[in-house]
C-alpha cells in the first residue's frame, strides 16, 4: 500500500453548488438525479480536467475543485456557467452557484482541508445563480488575464471565518456575453471541451545492477528521456525535480498521475553489466493503471544512445504524436559519440542535482567534464554543465576566485552554444549568467532559444518569466512562472518567490503576501522572501505583521545586509527596487 501523505500547499479552490437541490429532488427525483448524473459527465468534470483541476470531494449536490493555477480555477468556472446558460435541459435545469478562494490547503490522502477551502465553501452561496463569486485575493491575482470584470461586491462576514472577506461577483447576464452560436445544439458543441493534451511523468528508472555505484547511471538514463521528450512540441512533460520525488518509493501509478496532473507515467529498470545493458520500460495509463507499450532491450553499452531515440520514438507513437521534421532531428543525436564522455557527463550532473552543495563536489565537478570534454572537446553539455558549475561558485563563493567565476560561465555557455545550437541546456545556462550580469536582453533572448527548442523546460520557463520581471514586465511574467510551476510542481518552492515578486511589481500585494507566505513555509531558512513579505505588508498597512516577520528574518540571517542584498538584483527601472523600500519604510522597517 503507498503511503499516505500529509503536506502543505497553496492552491485554488473552487466549491459548485446546485442551485434549489431540494426543491428538484421534492419535484422529481429520478429526473433530478439522472440531470446531475449528465451535467457532471458531460459539462463538468470534462471541463474541469481541461482546465487542468482535480475533483477531490463530492458532497450530495456539491464539488470541490482543487487548482494549481488561479487563473484555471476561474477561466473553468466561466466556461462552466457560459456553457449552462447556453444549454437547454430536457427536465430538472441544474444552476450552479460557485465560489473561488486562493488559500493555503492540507492535503491528506484523498481529502483536503484548511483555510483556503473553508473560505471557497463560504463564498459559493454569496455567488448569484449561475453566477461566480470569488475573494479578493483571486479578483486582484487574475487582474486582467481573464475576458470578464468581476464586480465589487463589498466587505462580509461569513460563518467560521473570524474576518471580514472582500468579494467580488460575475453574472453571464451582468456583461455582453462572448460572440455565441446561433443554436442551442452549437452553444452545447461549442461548449464542449477540447481533448486534453497528452502529458507524461517519467520515474526514475531503478537501478537492478546490485551496485549502489551505478546510481547516477540509471538516473542520468531517466533525465535524458525527460529532457528528450521535453523536445515534443506537443506533449507536457514533468520536470525531473518532480519525478524524482518518487524515487526509492512503492508508488501507485494513479496517484502519481492525480499529484503530477499527467495522463501517462513511464516506468522501467535498468541493469548494467561491463559492456552490455539492459533496459525496461513501459508506459502507463496514469488513470487505469493499463499498459500502453513495454518493451525491454538487452544491448552493448556503446548502443545506449541508440535504444534511449528508440524509447522516445515508441513512447511518442504510443501518445499518438506526430513529430515535426525539426523534432525529428534534435531527437536524432545525443550531444556526443562518445559513451565514456557521456558517461562522465552523467557523473557529474549527478553532482549537480545533490541538495546539499560544496567546494569539494564542485572541485570533483570540474575534474569530471574537463574529462569529458578531453574525450570529445565538442560536446556541448559538458561545456553547459561547466557554465552552471561556475555560475554557482559565483553565488556560493567556493573558488578562490569567485568574483570573476560569471565571466568564466559565460564563456564555457557560449563554447556550449557553439558546439550545438540546439541543446537547450547551454541557451539555459547562459539566460541565469547573463541575468546576473544584468544584461537582461540577452537573457531573455536566451531563454527564448531554450525553449524554441524545449518547450516543457521549466527552468527556462522560470527565467524567461524573471527576465520579463525585471525588464519591468511583471504581467508578461507571471504565465511563464506558473506554467513552470504546472511542470515541477515540487520545485514550487523556488517558483514562488518569484511569482510573489512579480505580483508585488503590480502592486497585487495581497497575492505577493500570499505567495511569499507560502515560501516562508515551505523553505523557513529564507531571507530575501521574507523581505519582499514584509514590503507586501508595509504596503497593505499591516505594519506590526511586516516587523515580525523582519525580526524572524533577523534570527535566520543575522548577518543580512538589505543594501547589499539589493545591489545585486537586476530591475533595470530603479522605481521597482524602489517599491521594496518604499513597503518597508511604510512599516518603519529596516531598522
Amino acid at each position: 500500500m503507498p503511503d499516505e501523505r500529509t503536506t502543505r500547499r497553496l492552491a485554488a479552490i473552487l466549491s459548485a453548488d446546485v442551485v434549489g437541490y431540494s426543491r428538484l429532488m421534492g419535484g422529481d427525483e429520478t429526473g433530478t438525479l439522472a440531470a446531475l448524473k449528465r451535467h457532471r459527465q458531460e459539462l463538468f468534470d470534462p471541463t474541469v480536467v481541461m482546465h487542468s483541476g482535480r475533483v477531490f470531494k463530492l458532497i450530495g449536490d456539491g464539488t470541490l475543485v482543487e487548482f494549481g493555477s488561479v487563473v484555471d480555477a476561474v477561466n473553468c468556472a466561466l466556461a462552466i456557467q457560459r456553457a449552462m446558460a447556453a444549454r437547454t435541459e430536457n427536465g430538472p435545469r441544474i444552476t450552479l452557484r460557485i465560489g473561488i478562494n486562493l488559500g493555503d490547503i492540507i492535503v491528506e490522502g484523498d481529502d483536503i482541508y484548511g483555510d483556503g477551502v473553508n473560505v471557497a465553501a463560504r463564498l459559493e452561496p454569496l455567488a448569484e445563480p449561475g453566477g461566480v463569486c470569488v475573494s479578493s485575493i483571486v479578483a486582484e491575482s487574475v487582474g486582467r488575464r481573464v475576458d470578464v470584470a468581476f464586480a465589487d461586491g463589498g466587505d462580509v462576514q461569513v460563518k467560521n471565518i473570524d474576518r471580514p472577506i472582500r468579494v467580488w461577483k460575475w453574472h453571464p447576464g451582468s456583461a455582453a456575453p462572448p460572440a455565441a452560436p446561433k443554436t442551442a445544439a452549437a452553444a452545447a458543441a461549442t461548449a464542449k471541451p477540447a481533448r486534453q493534451a497528452p502529458s507524461i511523468a517519467v520515474l526514475p528508472f531503478a537501478n537492478m545492477s546490485g551496485d549502489a555505484e551505478q546510481e547516477y547511471f540509471s538516473d542520468g538514463i531517466s533525465e535524458d528521456l525527460i529532457t528528450d521528450l521535453s523536445k515534443v512540441g506537443g506533449l507536457t512533460v514533468i520536470a525531473r525535480n518532480s519525478s524524482f520525488a518518487y524515487k526509492g518509493k512503492n508508488v501507485d501509478i494513479r496517484v502519481v498521475g492525480r499529484d503530477l496532473g499527467v495522463g501517462a507515467v513511464l516506468e522501467g529498470s535498468i541493469r548494467r553489466a561491463g559492456n552490455r545493458v539492459r533496459i525496461t520500460a513501459q508506459l502507463i495509463d496514469a488513470s487505469t493503471g493499463a499498459h500502453l507499450w513495454a518493451e525491454r532491450y538487452d544491448r552493448d553499452l556503446t548502443d545506449i544512445f541508440a535504444v534511449q531515440d528508440e524509447v522516445t520514438r515508441q513512447i511518442v507513437a504510443a501518445l499518438k504524436l506526430t513529430l515535426t521534421p525539426r523534432e525529428q532531428s534534435q531527437l536524432a543525436g545525443a550531444g556526443t559519440t562518445s559513451v565514456e564522455a557521456h558517461d562522465l557527463v552523467l557523473q557529474a550532473r549527478e553532482l549537480m542535482t545533490r541538495s546539499k552543495k560544496t567546494r569539494e563536489g564542485f572541485e570533483q565537478l570540474l575534474v569530471l567534464l574537463d574529462r569529458a570534454l578531453a574525450l570529445d572537446p565538442n560536446y556541448s553539455d559538458a561545456y553547459a554543465c561547466l557554465g552552471w558549475a561556475h555560475q554557482n561558485d559565483f553565488q556560493n563563493r567556493w573558488s578562490d576566485d569567485p568574483d570573476n567565476a560569471n565571466a568564466r560561465a559565460l564563456a564555457y555557455t557560449e563554447k556550449a552554444i557553439a558546439a550545438d545550437p540546439s541543446e537547450p541546456l547551454g541557451h539555459y545556462v547562459a539566460s541565469i549568467v547573463t541575468m546576473f550580469q544584468k544584461n537582461l536582453d540577452r537573457s531573455l533572448a536566451e531563454a527564448e532559444k531554450a525553449l524554441a527548442t524545449s518547450p516543457s523546460y521549466a527552468l527556462a520557463l522560470n527565467a524567461r518569466g524573471c527576465a520579463h520581471i525585471y525588464l519591468g514586465e511583471a504581467q508578461k511574467g507571471i504565465p511563464d512562472i506558473e506554467r513552470a510551476m504546472r511542470l515541477d510542481p515540487a520545485f514550487s518552492q523556488q517558483y514562488l518567490h518569484f511569482l510573489g515578486v512579480a505580483h508585488f511589481m503590480l502592486s497585487q500585494y495581497e497575492t505577493a503576501a500570499a505567495h511569499f507566505r507560502e515560501r516562508v513555509l515551505l523553505v523557513p531558512e529564507t531571507d530575501f522572501s521574507r523581505v519582499f513579505l514584509a514590503a507586501a505588508l508595509g504596503h497593505l498597512g499591516q505594519a506590526e505583521e511586516a516587523r515580525a516577520v523582519w525580526q524572524e528574518l533577523k534570527r535566520v540571517n543575522p548577518r543580512y545586509l538589505f543594501a547589499q542584498h539589493m545591489a545585486r538584483q537586476p530591475f533595470r527601472n530603479p522605481a521597482d527596487a524602489a517599491r521594496i523600500v518604499e513597503g518597508l519604510a511604510k512599516a518603519g522597517l529596516p531598522d
